[in-house]
């Protein structure tokens, strides 16, 4: 731990001494918090944020890319929570540039930076300036994807990955019928970005409960391009996680194995940025909604494919809420910065080709049509506004 980290827990020492003194105080008054205004001005009793030093602690923020709507939730909340807590924080976005997010990294390493916090663009690309901040003394945490090849990476937060392929293949299950229907069911699939650690948990997840229908031919893949098994899922990956590129292939695989009349029965789409490119491109092969449209799959719950679901575009998506995720990884900081054990509830899954991190794995949700309003606009992600209903 860093000589700031060890002033910080300190700092949080003394300042849970004298915030249970004031709140004993407070309600021996009979005193409450004070409402902010409503008028958009501060209030000058309003709570400042807590200090977890004398000297605050500071985190690096290292975010993919601004391309895709929930990197630019996943960094506006963390950055938010730790302002609160009094640390100094640096936020940056890589454009999905490895060489960006490198020299982002190296640039909070000289600057003296605590912690690191990482969600990584290649996760095999960033031993070398790992090492730079262990040999500083800055503790890393993996954001949402896994660090690999490296022994400096100290802890890792996010969802159930494996979880969220397993909700995609048995929701297509469940809507074929496939216990009950012979088919076949022509079926097209897709995998995330190759780079992307998480991407093959995603994959495997959803193959493991496919795969026995494909080997008993209820499922079947026109264009070829089904996976053996679950190790050779990168030959269908889309780099970068690009909505065009997935755009673009769906139109390929359309164009050249369903030229015929043939349609398209179900489409798994490992996340909503690829789920988007395959609705553009049904749409232009002129599918429409209803029962003519294929079952297309999703993860993240993003505005547009949210849309998507309510036009019936979509068939659902994974969410996973990472205002949870922020909330778990700020939580990590504030142990580390009061020099507490950090929490985690997996020590076994996650093999980064070196060591098994340490993880807090999070619960993901499926959302579909019917649940959007109940789930997504009742835990506030979205207004009713934002979704038009």
């Amino acid at each position: 731990m860093s000589s700031t980290l060890k002033k910080a827990a300190a700092g949080f020492a003394t300042a849970a001494l004298l915030v249970g003194g004031l709140a004993a105080c407070s309600s021996e008054r009979g005193g409450g918090s004070t409402p902010e205004p409503t008028d958009g001005t501060t209030s000058e009793t309003s709570d400042a944020p807590e200090e977890p030093a004398a000297e605050v602690a500071s985190v690096g923020i290292a975010m993919p890319t601004k391309e895709l709507e929930r990197w630019n939730r996943d960094g506006a909340h963390l950055e938010a929570l730790l302002k609160d807590a009094g640390f100094e924080t640096s936020l940056q976005y890589a454009e999905n540039k490895v060489d960006v997010q490198i020299s982002q990294l190296q640039n909070m390493v000289n600057a003296g930076v605590d912690v690191l916090v990482v969600a990584s663009i290649d996760g095999t690309a960033l031993g070398p300036v790992l090492q730079q901040a262990a040999d500083n003394d800055i503790t890393v945490i993996a954001y949402d994807r896994l660090i690999n090849d490296t022994e400096n990476v100290d802890f890792y937060a996010t969802f159930d990955n494996y979880r969220v392929g397993t909700f995609q293949g048995e929701f297509i299950v469940d809507q074929l019928d496939l216990a009950n229907q012979a088919g076949p069911f022509n079926l097209e699939p897709f995998a995330g970005s190759p780079d992307d650690n998480n991407a093959k948990f995603f994959f495997a997840g959803a193959w493991d409960v496919l795969k026995p229908y494909i080997d008993e031919g209820k499922l079947v893949t026109p264009s070829g391009k089904a996976p053996a098994s679950n190790d050779d899922w990168a030959t269908i990956g889309i780099q970068g996680w690009k909505s065009e590129t997935a755009q673009s292939e769906m139109q390929t695989r359309l164009n050249s194995f369903y030229a015929g009349g043939e349609k398209v029965d179900v489409v798994l789409s490992p996340n909503d940025s690829l789920a988007l490119g395959i609705a553009q491109a049904l749409d232009g092969a002129g599918y429409t909604p209803g029962d003519d449209w294929p079952i297309l799959t999703g993860q993240d719950a993003d505005q547009a494919n949210v849309l998507n679901i309510l036009a019936g575009k979509q068939s659902m998506s994974v969410w996973k809420d990472t205002r949870d995720l922020g909330d778990r990884v700020a939580e990590m900081i504030k142990s580390l910065a009061a020099g507490e054990e950090v929490e985690v509830n997996d020590t076994e899954t996650y093999n980064n080709g070196v060591k098994v991190v340490p993880s807090y794995l999070l619960d993901p949700i499926v959302v579909v049509k019917d649940t959007v309003e109940e789930i997504l606009v009742g835990s506030e992600f979205y207004t009713a506004e934002d979704l038009g209903l």
